[in-house]
């Protein structure tokens, strides 16, 4: 390549990633497929990038508390995924009817549609703080927690719970702005949040132990909320929600929950069957539990940013399918694969190499690094699988289609995952690796299986 023709792509590169940070809006069923494809990419995954650090930070500083506090966080993130279940349940019924709504030119419907998946989350949310607030320990001792581990944690957990709201909000309004096309506030959002985060984790954890984390979470979740209700009602980008639009109208709400509830059992199924597999290793010690959640965090990390690439077939699955283009809908997922593979692939690399020091920067127990590392480096070796299934799934989401992924949940991790892993596990007596190699049989057992569905095509018939 010649200097001048160098220059001409790192401008036009540097172009399209301004451009997709700008918050401009853009019409994604029109013109380049691939230049959609990295215009909502960049922000999102830029988002789940920030996330990943987090969740790095988090345990970064409260491994230093000790591994009884690791085990806390580990046990609380394991339940608290149903928090996440029914958060991502919303937030696919939310992306999936509001870019129909913007495929089809409807702003004053997408707005609609948003207000009412915000009326359905604030009523979900109080039964499931009231239920975490109070039973705070006894969650932490149904999970497997030593004694030790829920006099450090009960406080955290509580806190936690207490503060789900927010979670949840976030989740569901991010969803909103992506499925809108707004992948860049989005993005911005979930930089404030867990930006604030980092910075008073440690700081909080310095005056109150490790509830000072819990703290620092529910602030920085609930400054990244307020940023995005401004966007909201100030009109940032296509969408702008206004009072009348909360009026509850129970055909909207109805259409949302239509998709929402199979979209929640979706991940319910996968949050649950994560919680047996985390009580599994739980059964070997909290050296086990620590270890395993040491390379959950890692694993995110870089798995997150997939997730970003995967929300923004989503959006184009759904914009498209709204304007009447589901071959350009289709095509729009195998770019988004290709490119998810070729990047997983390079982790994957990453993780067989550089486990050990990785592991070694985050954690200074050698008995949980041993944990972490063999998890790492097993779990990893299925990383493009996970990248192209993790797209074929949102692109199922974003057409409408949440019931066909919730099944081949249901099958693959509640009747084939969890009897392998505990007869690894435990019948073969591996121990813990038995569970490492039950997630990649499994996760690559899903996505050949989302594969072949999404190549029937019954999604592009879905109505939303």
């Amino acid at each position: 390549m010649q200097p001048n023709q160098k220059r001409n792509t790192l401008s036009t590169v540097i172009g399209l990633v301004r451009q997709s940070l700008s918050g401009q809006h853009q019409d994604y069923t029109a013109g380049s497929i691939r230049r959609a494809v990295i215009l909502l990419s960049v922000p999102m995954i830029l988002e789940m990038c920030m996330e990943s650090v987090f969740a790095i930070v988090d345990i970064f500083f409260v491994g230093r508390i000790g591994k009884e506090a690791v085990a806390t966080v580990g046990l609380t993130e394991s339940v608290l995924t149903l928090v996440y279940s029914v958060a991502m349940g919303l937030s696919m019924a939310a992306t999936a009817t509001v870019a129909r709504r913007i495929g089809e030119k409807d702003k004053e419907g997408a707005a609609r549609a948003a207000a009412q998946s915000i009326n359905l989350a604030l009523g979900l949310t109080v039964v499931v703080s009231l239920t975490g607030a109070f039973f705070a320990p006894d969650i932490l001792s149904i999970m497997g927690a030593s004694s030790g581990t829920v006099a450090t944690g009960a406080a955290y957990t509580r806190i936690v719970f207490a503060g789900s709201i927010v979670i949840m909000l976030l989740f569901l309004i991010n969803g909103i702005f992506r499925g809108a096309g707004n992948a860049s506030i989005a993005m911005w959002s979930l930089w404030i949040a867990n930006g604030f985060n980092i910075i008073l984790c440690p700081i909080l954890i310095h005056f109150y132990g490790l509830k000072g984390a819990a703290i620092a979470t529910l602030i920085g979740r609930g400054l990244g909320v307020c940023f995005q209700l401004y966007h909201l009602a100030r009109g940032s980008g296509v969408i702008r929600i206004l009072r009348k639009h909360f009026s509850p109208n129970g055909t909207i709400m109805a259409g949302l929950l239509k998709i929402a509830w199979s979209g929640t059992f979706q991940f319910l199924v996968n949050s649950a069957s994560w919680i047996v597999m985390a009580r599994l290793v739980a059964g070997f010690g909290d050296t086990a539990i620590a270890g395993y959640q040491v390379s959950i965090r890692i694993l995110l990390f870089f798995l997150l940013p997939a997730w970003g690439m995967s929300n923004a077939a989503a959006t184009l699955v759904g914009q498209n399918l709204g304007a009447k283009l589901p071959d350009r809908a289709e095509k729009s997922v195998r770019v988004a694969a290709t490119y998810n593979a070729l990047f997983m692939l390079l982790v994957s690399l990453i993780f067989l190499i550089g486990a050990g020091p990785i592991v070694g920067f985050i954690n200074r127990d050698p008995d949980v690094e041993k944990v972490a590392v063999g998890a790492l480096r097993i779990i990893s070796l299925g990383y493009v699988f996970y990248g192209v299934g993790m797209v074929l799934t949102n692109a199922f989401n974003g057409a409408g289609d949440t019931l066909t992924p919730t099944i081949i949940n249901l099958i693959c991790f509640w009747a084939f995952q969890i009897p392998l892993a505990w007869f690894l596990a435990i019948r073969l007596n591996i121990g813990p690796a038995g569970v490492f190699w039950a997630i990649l049989i499994t996760e690559t057992t899903v996505t050949g299986v989302s594969f072949v569905l999404f190549r029937r095509g019954k999604w592009k018939q879905v109505t939303v």
